[in-house]
């Protein structure tokens, strides 16, 4: 597949489950002084998640650009480090608005990824909030025993408060997350070493794709939580990195999100790019 039918693909899925597709929001943020640039898909949800605005459509789905630049949400530093970070992306993302909760939202996106993608299930782990006991957030177990009915026992892993509780900014929306990640490693690799032991270790072949977050308060200024109005679906999936899975690649920049760039490049330089390994 393609990247333009890849993208496409996710889109008419959601579709197909009731979600309205709506355009990529501005990249630059005008009427919320805690952001300067759009840093997820759920930008411009923010005040439907607050209870500020009404509830228009409870599904939604689009893909987002966005750009991690600066504040909570810093990838700018990866950038070039590695193959999976970059400046300004896109963001797959399905929303609910006091609608469906955990439950569909790890289900579909489990259809989505092995049914719809055809990608290996033996090459998935997740994981799931293990709770903070300073702010008195428990383990999710909810989330835990819903995978549990679809992958097996340990590839469902603990994930601490950095990794799985996702916060927008220091203040708004937040909520317990599941992650899902994918081993892209050969099997010669994956037979020496368990992916389980390289989740969220920075390596390259073992990444995020997709972060299920389960919106449920909000950080007031003063670093204390209290309930949304709404219990709130935000999912967000790398297209690029989803590209570089579908695409059998081992690098972001060897899909055709970027080839087609790096080809003019090529010809405008006079230079060859040279993938090492």
């Amino acid at each position: 597949m393609t990247a333009k039918e890849i993208r496409q693909s996710f889109l008419d899925f959601f579709e197909s489950k009731g979600h309205k597709i709506v355009p990529s929001a501005p990249m630059v943020i005008k009427d919320d002084p805690t952001l300067m640039f759009t840093n997820a898909g759920m930008n411009q949800f923010k005040n439907i998640i607050l209870g500020n605005d009404p509830i228009k459509y409870p599904r939604v789905a689009d893909s987002q650009k966005c750009l991690r630049v600066s504040g909570k949400h810093n990838d700018l530093e990866e950038v070039g480090h590695d193959t999976y970070h970059h400046t300004m992306f896109e963001m797959l993302g399905n929303w609910s608005f006091g609608d469906y909760f955990k439950a569909e939202a790890i289900a579909w996106a489990w259809e989505y990824l092995t049914e719809v993608l055809k990608l290996d299930k033996d090459r998935f782990y997740v994981t799931v909030f293990e709770g903070y006991a300073a702010e008195g957030l428990s383990r999710d177990d909810e989330a835990a025993e819903i995978w549990e009915k679809l992958v097996p026992k340990n590839r469902i892993l603990n994930g601490n408060k950095k990794d799985n509780f996702w916060e927008m900014g220091d203040t708004g929306p937040c909520g317990p997350c599941s992650e899902i990640h994918i081993d892209l490693r050969n099997d010669d690799e994956r037979a020496k070493i368990d992916g389980a032991t390289l989740v969220n270790k920075d390596n390259p072949l073992v990444i995020e794709i997709w972060n299920n977050v389960f919106m449920q308060y909000n950080r007031k200024a003063d670093g204390t939580l209290e309930p949304l109005p709404n219990k709130v679906i935000d999912t967000g999936m790398g297209f690029e990195r989803l590209c570089m899975a579908v695409q059998g690649k081992k690098s972001n920049y060897d899909t055709d999100v970027f080839t087609p760039i790096i080809k003019e490049i090529e010809k405008i330089t006079g230079y060859e790019y040279i993938i090492k390994n």
